[in-house]
């Protein structure tokens, strides 16, 4: 095959199994199963977002990828055990899409998107019925315990907030804020017990959860940004600190401090 032909998605179907020939394939791939390539799953979906942030497109294309790898790499040992196959997966989720718009390739029609959102989550619930799920009047049902917890709490918030159960803006989340971090201080003061700190600090982490929503912020993303302008400020510190012939760690905390102010201003 040539280094410069444009490779189709067949090609990467047959590349994905060659690897995982168990005579001629690479002896890594080979021994990989659905739990160990799991996490580099969702390594590669947090990479993508991450170049979207950047707005780095020749990275997103390759992050791109790299995700659509692991798709192939779930279904070819998928294939291997006679359980589904690629084009499987394709017709899933294109049957999918067609059942879930109705008003996109059949006669649906929604007055606005709140309906449509309605109507989103009774066909899901229908699909869970037809799976043979066992039926959950729960608004809460169907939540994935698999998301990551910040999304998970944003979904049961937003799933609670359906059916009236929400603050009604950003003011009352916000005093509820004040008041979880007041009883964290207050277990740090009554002894810093470590299951009441875990308890306290997990209530401070979904009410922020939930201010984000009220904003209409991604959290994970806020974080991200959050992660990356530290990151900037505190690598500038440690410049500043070799600018002038040491390291941060010769540093004393309150001199740390004024290198962190000046990296803040750059």
């Amino acid at each position: 095959m040539s280094e410069t032909a444009r490779h189709s998605l067949d090609d990467l179907l047959a590349i994905m199994a060659r690897l995982r020939d168990p005579a001629q394939g690479c002896p890594w791939d080979v021994q990989q199963d659905f739990a160990s390539i799991a996490p580099y799953t969702i390594e590669e979906a947090y990479e993508v977002a991450d170049a979207i942030d950047r707005g780095d497109f020749d990275d997103l294309r390759e992050e791109l990828g790299d995700l659509l790898l692991q798709v192939v790499f779930h279904a070819q040992m998928a294939a291997e055990q006679g359980r589904f196959d690629f084009a499987d997966v394709a017709h899933a989720i294109s049957a999918k899409m067609i059942r879930r718009h109705p008003h996109v390739f059949g006669g649906a029609c929604y007055a606005d998107l709140d309906a449509q959102k309605q109507a989103w989550e009774e066909l899901k619930a229908a699909e869970r019925l037809a799976k043979g799920e066992a039926h959950d009047a729960s608004a809460l049902a169907g939540i994935s315990r698999g998301l990551p917890e910040w999304k998970r709490a944003t979904k049961l918030q937003q799933r609670a907030a359906a059916v009236g159960f929400d603050w009604p803006d950003y003011r009352p989340v916000l005093d509820k804020l004040a008041e979880e971090i007041d009883e964290v201080r207050a277990e740090f003061e009554a002894g810093a017990d470590p299951a009441r700190l875990e308890d306290e600090i997990g209530d401070v982490l979904f009410v922020v959860a939930n201010l984000a929503r009220h904003a209409g912020v991604d959290f994970s993303r806020a974080l991200r940004h959050a992660n990356a302008k530290f990151e900037r400020r505190f690598r500038r510190m440690e410049q500043l600190a070799a600018d002038a012939g040491g390291t941060l760690a010769d540093h004393d905390l309150p001199a740390q401090e004024r290198l962190w102010q000046r990296a803040k201003q750059d």
